[in-house]
C-alpha cells in the first residue's frame, strides 16, 4: 500500500466518522422534536400521505436481514419511491447500533418491557422536516451533501456504519 493509497483510506474513513456523527445527531434531534417514523409499516404509510415531509429515509439491515426476501422487496420499494420523490436515502449496516440511538429516548423501565410483546421494528427510519428552520440544522445538511455527492458517483443508496461508544 503507497502511502497515497493509506492517506485517501484515512480520509474516507475520517469523512465516515463525520457522517455517522451527523446522523446521531439527526436522530437525536428528531427523537426529542417528535419528527422519527419507525418501522417499514409506519413509514410506508407516511411516504403514502406526505412525502413531501420527509428529508431522510434511513435502511437498517445486518447480514440475517440481507436474506429476508420479503424486506429486500420492501426495501427495493421505498428506495424506488424515494428516489422517486427526491428523498436522501441511506443504508445503516449496524442495526444494533441505530436501535440504541433510537431508543435511549423511550422507557426502559421493567414495567414497560413486560407489554412489549416483540421489538420495534426498526429497519426503516424516516425523518421528517415540520418546520422550515430545521433546514439550517448543520448536521442535516451533512448528511444531505453527503447523499447528494454519493449519487453523484452512482451510488444511490450510501452505506454508513454507525460508530460505536
Amino acid at each position: 500500500m503507497t502511502l497515497e493509497e493509506f492517506s485517501a483510506g484515512e480520509q474516507k474513513t475520517e469523512r465516515m466518522d463525520k457522517v455517522g456523527d451527523a446522523l446521531e445527531e439527526v436522530l437525536s434531534k428528531a427523537l426529542s422534536q417528535r419528527t422519527i417514523t419507525v418501522g417499514v409499516y409506519e413509514a410506508a404509510k407516511l411516504l403514502n400521505v406526505d412525502p413531501d415531509n420527509v428529508v431522510l429515509c434511513l435502511l437498517a439491515a445486518d447480514e440475517d436481514d440481507d436474506r429476508d426476501v420479503a424486506l429486500q422487496i420492501h426495501f427495493t420499494l421505498i428506495q424506488a419511491f424515494c428516489c422517486e420523490n427526491d428523498i436522501n436515502i441511506l443504508r445503516v449496516s449496524n442495526p444494533g447500533r441505530l436501535a440504541e440511538l433510537l431508543l435511549l429516548e423511550t422507557d426502559t423501565s421493567p414495567a414497560a418491557s413486560e407489554g412489549a410483546a416483540q421489538p420495534p421494528d426498526l429497519h426503516c427510519v424516516l425523518v421528517t422536516n415540520p418546520h422550515s428552520s430545521q433546514w439550517k440544522d448543520p448536521a442535516l445538511s451533512q448528511l444531505i451533501c453527503f447523499c447528494r455527492e454519493s449519487r453523484y458517483m452512482d451510488q444511490w443508496v450510501p452505506v454508513i456504519n454507525l460508530p460505536e461508544r
